[in-house]
């Protein structure tokens, strides 16, 4: 297994990430895209903006929704553009002390993941099943994996890429090892 994701990264840094693969000492055999969590997370100061009503929150929200869905778009293209099987991974919502309403507020981005995921027929990683305990999350920085927390994500992807058929062109959601 090879990391190519850069701390901090954006979905718009995935061409120069996708560039990469030619440098990794073997052939990829999956690409395992988890992306568009920070994103969000530069949407935190702006979501918690003074609105006049729960209709203004809920444009506010369809508004930055579209626009991650066509950055999202735009990074998948170039991803498959690579002729490997893919698979996409939810953003975990699961972040110790996250406030409800925040949480709340990502289900239309991992709305977009899932949709463009079946819409391409593609497998998911769904990191809200996957991080699902406290223990998951770094300490530090809790909106990094704990040491728990990785190995959880590293035995799911294990998991989807032994089992997964990519010829099948069928979505899959895949959640803990165990599930």
């Amino acid at each position: 297994m090879s990391l190519l994701a850069r701390d901090g990264s954006v979905l718009a840094d995935m061409v120069a990430q996708v560039a990469r693969l030619q440098e990794l000492p073997e052939v990829a055999d999956w690409l395992v895209v988890s992306c568009g969590g920070n994103d969000v997370l530069g949407l935190v100061g702006a979501m918690q903006s003074p609105v006049r009503s729960v209709i203004e929150a809920a444009g506010l929200l369809a508004e930055w929704q579209a626009q991650f869905r066509r950055d999202y778009r735009r990074m998948l293209n170039v991803v498959l553009s690579r002729r490997k099987p893919v698979a996409v991974a939810t953003v975990y919502d699961g972040v110790p002390g996250l406030e409800p309403g925040l949480r709340t507020a990502l289900a239309p981005f991992n709305d977009v993941i899932l949709y463009e995921a079946a819409a391409r027929r593609l497998p998911v990683l769904d990191l809200r099943l996957v991080c699902d305990e406290p223990g998951d999350y770094a300490v530090a920085s809790p909106i990094e994996p704990s040491a728990q927390g990785g190995g959880k994500i590293a035995a799911a992807i294990a998991q989807l890429v032994r089992t997964h058929d990519p010829a099948a062109a069928r979505t899959i959601v895949y959640g803990s090892e165990s599930s």
